[in-house]
């Protein structure tokens, strides 16, 4: 498949003919519910008026959810350090970002963003 290269008005390279894989879509779109819906829930947490160390409380009110608590932590942690390994290893620009909406937006929306963001960096190099 050729690809024709062309500059936009950032100056920067373009390839025109790129397309969203069936994976990227997923990416994606779990990124934007990633967002949605640990927010909607936020939203509703602090509307109540409740202050924030009640929400970190509230994360180990009882063995449940103490386990999904742990859980996502664990989880959060490993993808920090292995998403800084992968972004250095790519040579990826502004990554610093991921870590920033970790913490301020949501897991469930970095960890998605960042997959789809590297699969474009991996499928853009292929195509170069």
């Amino acid at each position: 498949m050729h690809h024709r290269v062309v500059r936009n008005a950032h100056n920067r390279f373009v390839r025109r003919g790129m397309r969203m894989t069936v994976v990227m879509f997923i990416y994606g779109a779990l990124a934007v519910l990633g967002a949605v819906v640990p927010w909607y829930f936020n939203v509703q947490f602090f509307s109540g008026a409740e202050a924030y160390y009640l929400f970190v409380q509230k994360l180990f009110a009882n063995p449940a959810v103490s386990s999904i608590s742990t859980d996502i932590m664990i989880a959060c942690t490993a993808f920090l350090v292995w998403m800084t390994a992968e972004a250095r290893r790519l040579k990826m620009r502004h990554w610093w970002i991921f870590i920033l909406m970790t913490f301020t937006v949501a897991f469930a929306c970095a960890f998605p963003l960042f997959l789809l963001v590297r699969e474009y960096k991996i499928k853009n190099a292929t195509v170069s």
